[in-house]
């Protein structure tokens, strides 16, 4: 694999980004076909469960993705926070937010300590904390 740093470390899924917009071209679909159904009484049911249909599973694509995503959040912020107990002796600072955390997670280990009372004590963002990562620690799990 490629070395992995800051401009390079995003992962997109192009599939999900295509099965995105065919959702979303359907919903539409599906809305303009429900408005030129009105007036039509024997087309205006099947057009509105097509609407109601195609607005579900977008709606749970997005869930589906959401729910993901957070399950990883908070896989990353316990792994996170025994890396720093491992280091130090001691638990993450209380005032790191999640999203703080997932971007120390790419610091190696001489430097994490140190960044992450950083970030606590200046509040800063994931970009921020990503971009003052020297020493690059990939991570090639998180989707």
């Amino acid at each position: 694999m490629p070395e992995q740093n800051f401009q390079n470390h995003t992962n997109r899924v192009p599939a999900f980004l295509a099965l995105g917009l065919v959702l979303l071209a359907t919903f539409i679909g599906s809305v303009v076909n429900l408005y030129l159904s009105i007036g039509d009484h024997q087309r205006v049911y099947s057009a509105s469960l097509l609407l109601v249909l195609s607005g579900s599973v977008l709606v749970g694509m997005y869930l589906a993705r959401v729910f993901a995503l957070k399950a990883q959040d908070r896989a990353i912020r316990a792994e996170e926070n025994l890396r720093h107990f491992v280091l130090t002796g001691r638990l993450l600072d209380s005032r790191l937010a999640v999203q703080q955390i997932i971007g120390l997670r790419f610091a190696s280990d001489a430097e994490f300590p140190a960044l992450a009372e950083r970030a606590a004590a200046e509040g800063m963002a994931q970009k921020d904390i990503k971009a003052a990562v020297k020493t690059w620690r990939a991570d090639f799990y998180r989707v």
